[in-house]
């Protein structure tokens, strides 16, 4: 098995998956309830052919996007000042256990007073990825090695020199962690708030006017589209790595 190329048993398991789903599609004979992989595909070949599908993706990756760029900017920083100024620590560690304990319907729902629809979305992933930033960041700090750091100062290096060639690299792999975990959270809950805020022009607005007219191989084929999506943004991170790496 170890000989078998890795995107080999990738294409294995996915295809088995869809063989499993085809199966099931032919045991239930009813579209409404799982249509068949043929059905999904049709429906979304029609889907990629019409320009509000294509508004719809780009402003609901803008939207996730902006959410999440901001988590990443104020995490990092919040993350770093927990680390630096206890009290600061103390007054936002209640704030993000809240965070990570509500579900994020029930934020949605609060926001839904406080915030203008199409900006829904962002809030809610900007609030979802923001501790995963934090916490990997306040841990990384924590982590660096305190030898390294004294050198440093017998060195005579400056702050922004520790900052460089010290405090940066070590940080580096839980930033990278952060922002491959957060895309995944991002996706998931700010399409999770499109679909209950349906702001105009959105994949969560077209998922749930697919569910609403209960045209379900609608629904797969959007759903199909969103994890693509949200996987391709994770390959082309991966990428991002690795050139930086190289």
């Amino acid at each position: 098995m170890n000989k078998i190329p890795t995107w080999l048993k990738k294409t294995l398991g996915a295809l088995f998956w869809i063989a499993l789903w085809w199966l099931i599609s032919l045991l239930l004979n009813k579209e409404l309830l799982v249509p068949t992989p043929a059905q999904t595909v049709v429906v979304l070949g029609g889907l990629i052919q019409t320009g509000d599908f294509w508004l719809a993706a780009a402003l609901s990756m803008a939207r996730i996007l902006i959410g999440f760029l901001l988590a990443a900017l104020l995490g990092t920083l919040g993350g770093i000042l927990a680390d630096r100024c206890p009290p600061f620590d103390w007054l936002f560690s209640p704030l993000l256990h809240l965070i990570r304990s509500v579900p994020v319907a029930s934020f949605i729902i609060l926001a839904l007073v406080w915030i203008h629809t199409p900006w829904l979305p962002v809030f809610i992933s900007f609030l979802m990825v923001l501790p995963l930033f934090w916490g990997n960041i306040r841990t990384g700090m924590a982590n660096t090695d305190i030898k390294e750091l004294e050198m440093g100062k017998v060195l005579g290096l400056s702050l922004p020199a520790i900052w460089q060639k010290i405090r940066l690299p070590a940080l580096a792999p839980y930033f990278r962690s952060a922002c491959v975990t957060g895309l995944g959270f991002a996706w998931k809950s700010g399409i999770a708030a499109e679909v209950i805020c349906r702001p105009d022009a959105s994949l969560g607005d077209l998922l749930q006017s697919a569910k609403l007219q209960l045209e379900t191989p609608s629904v797969f084929a959007l759903t199909i589209v969103v994890a693509i999506l949200s996987l391709g943004l994770e390959l082309a991170l991966n990428r991002i790595w690795k050139e930086e790496q190289a």
